[in-house]
């Protein structure tokens, strides 16, 4: 969701040229999967266009390559920690002070679109 949210908020604004997003997750679960149906109906009801994307699980390059990486909670940050010890973490931050609850746990897409637009709206500063 946030992936395809962030897009759409940066071709909105006219700043496609200022940003390049990707997603990854940092457990194994789905890779290959793509976007849970639920979470695709939720952006249709917003009107905001599904990218076309597989899940993958996130790489060192990843770390090395990104200017900035948000995490959506503090398992994902765990998991990154544990994933790349040693490595240089200070270009990850979370997209919230608080954690964004994941809705494949609690149903609710409606609550996680709220948390993800009000996180990409700050993270952006794109209204």
């Amino acid at each position: 969701m946030a992936q395809s949210m962030a897009q759409y908020m940066i071709n909105k604004a006219g700043r496609t040229d200022d940003f390049y997003i990707d997603s990854a997750a940092t457990s194994r679960e789905e890779i290959g999967s793509t976007m849970y149906p639920p979470a695709v109906n939720k952006l249709s009801r917003e009107g905001i266009p599904v990218i076309r994307h597989r899940s993958r699980q996130i790489t060192r390059d990843d770390l090395l390559n990104f200017d900035e990486i948000y995490y959506m909670d503090r398992n994902n940050r765990y998991n990154i920690e544990r994933m790349f010890q040693g490595e240089d973490f200070s270009n990850i931050h979370p997209m919230l002070t608080r954690d964004i609850a994941d809705p494949w746990f609690t149903d609710n897409f409606d609550a996680t679109y709220v948390d993800i637009l009000e996180a990409l709206t700050i993270i952006l500063s794109i209204d």
